[in-house]
């Protein structure tokens, strides 16, 4: 089987995720991991630069080295909701009613909202479906000098069936031991499985993977959820689907994932990143309009 042949698809849609999912017939889905706005009560806002080695520039770099910026554009999408829950709880509903009997559902917050949504899910999937919280833990950007700083993300996994649910431990990926030497040479060389606490860089500001788009998670992390949650040929959503990082994972590895956003330019995002993909872009529904694909397509 060739790599063309190994890839899954994508189905982009552009609207109101709630009405979209409304519109999908239940047990749906093998695997559903969203990303949903943090809550942050800001707008989240990221700016695409290009630097050009320049004695006079305008920014320092490694070894004092200076650089000449230009902004070649930017996206943002605003943050804040008065009744977090209000928002989220249909959406989750909606989700778990789209599982199908052995699927998994995933959460992806911070601290900010992740126990009001604990206690939403526990209602919606039922105590006994909660499977891990998984920690996603980084070291990048800022130091707080009045708290202990902010370096890690919450992903809470809920199984429709805590009895059935796919979890393939062979596909796992390996990490290091943090002491090798006390494990012996053969256990050192082929790595230990990782624990519901997840060491792993953010998107390189300046890597191939960054997108531009903001909140852009890496796909390290999506890749491993993907691999172990799901199996070749299943059907996984994701309806906050922002740059496609998800769907990248998902098709790289012959899943058919369907993709939904509300945000014009998470579209343009995601057309121009997953290109090389089969991508199918779906009529559009949004604030009580209607979008053509064609027209989308041509954005």
């Amino acid at each position: 089987m060739d790599d063309d042949q190994q890839r899954g698809s994508i189905k982009l849609h552009f609207g109101d995720n709630l009405k979209i999912l409304r519109a999908l017939p239940d047990a749906s889905f093998d695997l559903i991991y969203v990303d949903p706005p943090f809550n942050t009560g800001r707008a989240q806002t990221r700016t695409s630069l290009r630097t050009k080695l320049d004695d006079a520039g305008d920014r320092v770099g490694f070894k004092g080295k200076r650089y000449q910026t230009t902004v070649l554009g930017a996206s943002s999408y605003k943050d804040s909701f008065g009744d977090y829950l209000a928002f989220l709880g249909p959406r989750l509903e909606e989700a778990h009613r789209l599982l199908k009997p052995d699927g998994s559902f995933f959460l992806h917050l911070d601290y900010r909202e992740v126990h009001y949504a604990k206690v939403a899910l526990d209602q919606i999937f039922g105590r006994a479906s909660f499977i891990n919280e998984i920690i996603w833990a980084y070291d990048y950007g800022g130091r707080s000098t009045r708290r202990w700083s902010a370096k890690h993300d919450n992903i809470l996994w809920y199984a429709k069936d805590p009895k059935h649910y796919c979890f393939n431990y062979d596909q796992m990926d390996r990490i290091p031991y943090m002491a090798p030497g006390l494990v012996g040479p053969e256990k050192a060389a082929r790595g230990k499985t990782p624990t519901d606490t997840w060491w792993h860089t953010i998107v390189s500001p300046s890597g191939k993977e960054k997108t531009g788009y903001p909140t852009q998670k890496p796909l390290g992390i999506l890749t491993r959820l993907v691999k172990v949650h799901s199996d070749p040929g299943d059907q996984v959503l994701d309806f906050f689907a922002g740059s496609g990082s998800f769907g990248e994972a998902a098709a790289a590895l012959g899943r058919h994932a369907v993709l939904v956003d509300n945000n014009r330019e998470a579209i343009r995002v995601m057309k121009k990143r997953l290109a090389g993909y089969d991508v199918r872009v779906e009529k559009a529904v949004r604030s009580g309009s209607q979008v053509s694909a064609k027209n989308l397509a041509a954005d």
